[in-house]
């Protein structure tokens, strides 16, 4: 399982400390409690250092050993549960000195640190000096040369927590999708008032070196004007934004937002304020205008759940490198491109992250945007497309049709607005198709303009209406209103039903030549199982809303003891918000149609519960989703652990049905949803130049029908046609689903004593080449 483990006296120690600089944030305990339950899981003996560096210079009671226990009911808490604080003596070599003592006489070799880069510097000065340290210590007598043989190399691994998500090399840090979600919450509650009252709101948000909250605030919630410190506005910025400002107030938008990061600065490196900016709205162009200032309250609340599987993710990955390290390796950070865990050189992450700062010190700005990584100079792209390019006055005689299809979900409506807005810069007429392929076949289309998609980016559901009718028997129809309306290009958001009803058009190009014309599907379901696509636009609010479900249910059963919940999920026969949710929520075991079980596998979940009341820890929490097995249904299994059980816990059900599908849009899926629909058209655009033959559209090859994805890494386009053979139609689901690898994390962290398949273990991967193509 593990290439060699490191034993110091019988066993590998592996402490844990959490410090920021004296910061807290989201979801440490998330990461804490998988790199404890993981370590002792491997055989390792685990510590927590309290209190961060100073605790590890301190000694004493500030480094205890981690139970099992001892981390549970932590994955919904805020903050982190074994404190963090600056320390000044960890700054000096005398405390390190101290410090690397405490280590020795606990025999710790291995040291875990979840921080920002200030921290993790920290960390590998005090490896890098460790040897040093250790002779000084056998020299002065502090401990014995046997001691320091024992402990002769120090290991070190990071994971980065900061809600700024300023460190370069990883797409997302611990804290920063929580940090998105209270932001959001706060501009939803603000629009609804503004949009009474015609007002303009300015809201800063904390990023006093990073851009990043404010840039994806920006695209989330569809502002007007975002100022970062990697992007500078441009000379005369004040008379651009009081134009743009007018400009959307004389179409008759009723809200203005403008989005500041706290370290917004202008070409010249002056500060600029959010006051400032309300001063100059304020003077000259009369608007009534309010500021806010987010603060603290950024840093606080429950994590998301996307935090939560980022941190036990990570948390995992820590103890795998940790366990594999080499005296020759460096130390490195557990970091997140796209989907996948990746490791990365500690030093080479921070050497990034402070060639940023020095690039918008000498005025290097897109030097700055692209050192940021390929996720920020992505977001600040289709940014700068939706906010800042006015429609163009050639129009390009270009009809794109829009719909969605299959159930609704959040995120939709972004997707749409994007969409829209982006093809009207296109130069092409956008047309809303209702209710879907019904609407498609009975002509219910309408053209749909710049002003008629505002305020779309925050509404869940789909306002252009869906159904789940398939297209096969309504061709002729459909056939002859594309020839009706005139379209050119299709633009398909939805579940499984868009993906199969875009393969019904394609096969219907050999008898309808009007099909001959590019389309998109965009993945876009709670169920997360489109082919094609790792992710669809949806799952994230469902798993956030399935998440903070379980946390009550978890908590009603601490308070009464010796209970047990049954909660059913939705997915069809895909499994993954069950074992997300479960992974997120701490569950005891997630049923799912991928992950076969037998009547013996329920009986040893129900002794592995009983166990369990043993413990401190009197309460479990099962996840079932809805189609896992015909037989074994809620009712079943509830009624089965309630028999066996008896005497030592009692059961509850929930089934949390159609309140998975409502809600408003997470920060991730309005940012999702925004990227792949103006991802689509800028697509279908250059597509529709590839098909444009004899005065006329004419596209029937393969790769002209595409789902467009996210794969592993990057936004990809895949032909339909192409995505068949992995496809299992019966059940409706991809045959390949990447998130089956992660399950084992969750049965490991439940205490089941399983193998974790480490086949497709991170490799260490560099970053110092993406600075070298900027010249540095």
């Amino acid at each position: 399982m593990l290439n060699h483990i490191y034993k110091t006296s019988g066993s590998t120690s592996v402490p844990i400390t959490s410090l920021n600089k004296n910061t807290i944030i989201h979801s440490m305990n998330a990461a804490v409690r998988a790199t404890v339950r993981v370590g002792l899981y491997t055989g390792a003996k685990v510590f927590f250092v309290h209190e961060g560096y100073q605790g590890l210079v301190d000694g004493g009671d500030h480094i205890r050993p981690a139970t099992w226990e001892s981390v549970s009911m932590m994955l919904q808490l805020g903050g982190t549960v074994i404190g963090s604080a600056r320390s000044k003596d960890f700054r000096t070599r005398e405390g390190r000195m101290m410090a690397a003592r405490n280590l020795v006489k606990l025999g710790i070799t291995n040291l875990c640190v979840i921080g920002g880069d200030g921290s993790l510097t920290g960390a590998n000065e005090f490896r890098t000096e460790w040897s040093g340290l250790l002779a000084d210590l056998v020299k002065g007598g502090k401990i014995t040369e046997e001691e320091a043989k024992k402990s002769s190399h120090l290991n070190i691994v990071g994971m980065v927590g900061s809600i700024d998500n300023d460190f370069c090399g990883t797409d997302m840090t611990i804290g920063t999708d929580s940090a998105l979600h209270r932001i959001i919450e706060v501009v939803d509650a603000i629009t609804t008032t503004a949009q009474s009252h015609q007002r303009t709101f300015i809201l800063e948000v904390m990023g006093r070196h990073c851009g990043y909250l404010a840039l994806v605030t920006a695209l989330a919630c569809g502002a007007d004007w975002v100022f970062i410190p990697e992007m500078p506005p441009d000379e005369g910025w004040e008379n651009h934004l009081c134009r743009r400002l007018a400009d959307q107030r004389a179409r008759g938008s009723r809200l203005n937002v403008i989005i500041v990061a706290e370290g917004a600065i202008s070409k010249d490196g002056k500060p600029i304020t959010s006051e400032q900016i309300k001063k100059l709205v304020t003077d000259r162009l009369g608007f009534d205008t309010r500021t806010t200032v987010l603060g603290h309250v950024q840093r606080g609340g429950t994590p998301s759940a996307f935090d939560r599987i980022l941190g036990s993710r990570m948390g995992v990955e820590a103890v795998m490198a940790l366990l594999e390290a080499t005296p020759e390796t460096p130390a490195c950070v557990v970091s997140l491109s796209g989907n996948q865990a990746i490791r990365l050189p500690l030093m080479e992450c921070v050497q990034v992250t402070k060639d940023v700062t020095a690039a918008m010190a000498e005025g290097r700005f897109d030097d700055a945007i692209k050192l940021r990584g390929k996720s920020f100079e992505n977001n600040w792209n289709t940014y700068k497309l939706l906010a800042h390019i006015n429609p163009p006055d050639v129009k390009s005689n270009i009809n794109v049709a829009i719909m969605n299809i299959g159930a609704p979900c959040a995120g939709m409506n972004a997707a749409v607005r994007s969409a829209v807005r982006m093809g009207i810069i296109q130069g092409h007429t956008m047309l809303a198709v209702h209710d879907g392929f019904d609407g498609l076949a009975h002509g219910q289309i309408e053209p749909i303009n710049w002003n008629s998609v505002s305020g779309w980016t925050g509404k869940g559901g789909s306002n252009l209406g869906t159904k789940r009718t398939l297209p096969s028997k309504m061709l002729e129809q459909i056939s002859l209103n594309i020839a009706k309306f005139n379209i050119h290009a299709l633009v398909i958001i939805g579940g499984f039903e868009a993906y199969v009803g875009g393969l019904e058009l394609v096969q219907a190009r050999e008898k309808y030549e009007e099909m001959c014309i590019p389309m998109v599907v965009i993945p876009a379901t709670v169920s997360n199982n489109v082919p094609g696509s790792d992710f669809s636009i949806g799952a994230d609010t469902a798993l956030n809303t399935i998440t903070s479900t379980c946390d009550r249910i978890k908590q009603s059963a601490a308070g009464t003891k010796r209970r047990v919940f049954i909660v059913e999920t939705m997915g069809g026969y895909c499994g993954y918000l069950a074992t997300m949710a479960g992974l997120a929520a701490g569950a005891d075991a997630a049923y799912i149609f991928e992950d076969k079980f037998n009547i013996k596998d329920l009986e040893v979940n129900v002794e592995h519960l009983i166990e369990k009341m043993k413990t401190t820890v009197k309460r479990g929490l099962i996840l079932r989703n809805e189609n896992c097995n015909a037989n074994y249904t809620t009712d079943f299994i509830f009624n089965l652990y309630s028999e066996e059980g008896k005497g030592v816990f009692d059961c509850r059900k929930n089934v949390l049905g159609h309140m998975q599908q409502g809600g408003t849009p997470t920060p991730f899926d309005r940012n999702f949803g925004t990227k792949m629909g103006a991802k689509s058209v800028l697509w279908l655009t250059d597509k529709l130049k590839e098909c444009y033959r004899h005065g006329r559209i004419f596209a029937n090859t393969p790769d002209s029908a595409c789902v467009l994805g996210m794969r592993k890494r990057a936004l990809t386009f895949q032909a339909l046609t192409e995505l068949k053979s992995d496809t299992d139609f019966e059940h409706r689901i991809p045959h390949t689903q990447w998130w089956l690898k992660i399950r084992p994390i969750m049965k490991i962290l439940a205490k089941y004593n399983i193998k974790l398949d480490t086949s497709e273990h991170a490799d260490m991967e560099h970053v110092i080449k993406k600075r070298s193509a900027l010249g540095k």
